[in-house]
């Protein structure tokens, strides 16, 4: 029995296809693509995309699943459930968990839960350095192995840079690129928001730019030295921006960068009360900083879309922001917000937005998805460009409710997200 699409408006960047097409599945695969496909079984699943839109699985590089050992504030089962509403087919769990996945056993422990519980793929990075305590680089050779996807530190930078060039020798050597949190502890501090005169009118401590600007710097420095592939995770300023600019106009390959939904839409203008759900880290920054941001998105500078999905518990996210957790939820809201923000606006077209949430991250992490062709994998989301709807946090099927765009009016729902040939979420269902 296969799955036959038939009328959607199918987007793929890797042919720079944008036409009415049917589609047919077939076991895990996408068995043929045409303008026209009958029904080749009469147990054949028939889905009409007429006025749809018809794109390659969201995948997500970025996503905190907290399992092991916070699973209150999300799982694997829960985390790939919220994936799956939000079409994302490809999700790419950090390594700071309790305890931290520093090792193949560790790894393994992900890997298996998720094959035999997830609704959509989930892969796993592991920590630079053991316990991600920046002190000595954990089994990389190991992890890289027992199927990791790429490493990082995420949640902190690698501070010793000779713990991290070490690192980044290892990772090069067995191929796997490194995902980099970019910020220098010390010179955040307490901060909890963007240093500017929005945390002087809130009375916060600031964070200022050349946090992140200062760590991007070394860190491309060494990547270059050890020919490791270096991808910035969520890019948030203006400097960082016209780095990765300066990047592409030289040439220089092996340096990537995503951007997070939140940083291209919000600014710390936004920020009108002592509010939580706007702590994120790095913060929420100006808008010359989303300015800057849009832009390098827009020119290819900026790769990839990726959400940082976050979640806490209330507890975590209770009181001020001085002593909140960092952290925002994003796989259910990722593609409509972009849409209506980036796509409809003009900032980006719709194939770049396909470019940018599903080849890109892809082709980084070496998969066959986010393209759809025959032969390559059944992934594929099926999205209503006219319906519109208010994001409602507490219907998430993630765990985590700490979103600053709830009660936001968004276009572009989620019908249909298939991942390996099965219809893992349905809309109307």
């Amino acid at each position: 029995m296969g799955i036959l699409i038939q009328n959607g408006r199918v987007i793929d960047a890797a042919s720079e296809t944008d036409r009415i097409m049917d589609i047919y599945i077939k076991d895990d695969k996408i068995a043929a693509l045409s303008e026209s496909i009958d029904r080749i079984s009469k147990e054949d699943t028939v889905i009409n995309a007429e006025g749809m839109l018809v794109l390659p699985g969201l995948v997500d590089m970025h996503v905190h699943l907290r399992d092991p050992g916070q699973t209150d504030k999300e799982d694997i089962v829960s985390g790939a459930k919220a994936a799956a509403r939000g079409g994302v087919t490809t999700i790419v769990a950090m390594p700071n968990t309790s305890p931290v996945v520093d090792s193949p056993d560790r790894l393994a422990y992900v890997l298996n839960k998720a094959k035999e519980l997830a609704p959509v793929n989930v892969l796993q990075t592991g920590s630079l350095t053991a316990g991600e305590k920046g002190l000595e680089v954990s089994d990389i050779k190991g992890m890289a192995k027992a199927g990791a996807i790429a490493l990082s530190e995420d949640g902190k930078s690698v501070m010793n840079s000779r713990v991290l060039r070490n690192a980044m020798l290892l990772a090069a050597e067995e191929g796997l690129p490194i995902l980099d949190h970019c910020e220098d502890i010390d010179l955040r501090g307490s901060g909890c928001m963007n240093d500017d005169r929005n945390a002087e009118r809130l009375g916060l401590p600031g964070i200022p730019n050349a946090t992140e600007d200062s760590i991007t710097a070394r860190d491309i420095a060494i990547a270059v030295d050890t020919g490791v592939h270096l991808h910035l995770c969520h890019v948030s300023t203006a400097g960082c921006a016209r780095i990765m600019q300066a990047l592409k106009r030289e040439g220089i390959n092996g340096i990537t960068a995503e951007v997070c939904p939140h940083h291209l839409i919000l600014s710390s203008d936004d920020i009108i009360r002592d509010d939580p759900d706007f702590k994120m880290n790095p913060p929420l920054r100006t808008p010359e900083d989303v300015k800057a941001l849009r832009e390098a998105l827009a020119d290819g500078s900026i790769q990839v879309i990726s959400t940082d999905h976050a979640p806490h518990t209330r507890a975590d996210k209770a009181g001020s922001m001085k002593t909140a957790a960092f952290g925002i939820v994003g796989l259910e809201t990722s593609f409509s917000l972009i849409y209506t923000e980036l796509v409809l606006p003009g900032v980006i077209t719709l194939m770049q937005l396909v470019e940018k949430m599903c080849l890109n991250p892809a082709r980084i992490l070496g998969l066959s998805c986010g393209i759809i062709a025959e032969g390559r994998p059944a992934d594929i989301v099926i999205i209503d460009p006219e319906a519109s709807y208010t994001i409602d946090k507490n219907k998430f099927a993630s765990k985590g409710r700490n979103t600053p765009f709830h009660g936001r009016s968004v276009k572009g729902r989620v019908i249909h997200t298939i991942c390996g040939g099965k219809e893992v979420y349905s809309y109307d269902k």
